[in-house]
């Protein structure tokens, strides 16, 4: 995929999932969020999620998708930082961005993307073996 057609799928989408190290173990977490300006935001609680960004900011999100005839992958790798700054926050919280799960996430993340990547490819059954 293009570098624009990364950026379009990511702006089209809104949930993903963000790979991190929690103690010195891979560990991977849905998210719902948004890009904005470059930067993929998302909220979350306290826990073992905020605590691996902390310990280790490099990270890996993914998004996915398909339909009859293609499917997708887009590939973010980058840095995640915790939003600090109280102007940074109020930004954070115009943008259209709520939990989907019924929980308390007041601390926002950004991802800065240092590589992102992508493929797309036509769906269909698998050939005959010879």
């Amino acid at each position: 995929m293009s570098p624009d057609a990364c950026l379009l799928a990511l702006e089209s989408n809104t949930l993903g999932r963000i790979a991190i190290a929690v103690a010195g173990e891979a560990e991977i977490f849905p998210v719902n969020y948004v890009l904005h300006e470059g930067g993929i935001y998302f909220r979350t609680a306290p826990g073992s999620k905020l605590l691996g960004l902390t310990a280790n900011p490099n990270v890996a999100f993914e998004i996915d998708g398909f339909d009859d005839i293609t499917a997708f992958s887009v590939v973010v790798k980058g840095t995640a930082e915790r939003l600090e700054m109280q102007s940074e926050i109020a930004a954070a919280d115009l943008l259209e961005l709520a939990p989907w799960a019924p929980t308390a996430k007041y601390r926002w993340v950004r991802i800065v993307p240092n590589t992102i990547g992508g493929r797309i490819f036509r769906r269909g059954p698998e050939p005959d073996r010879d």
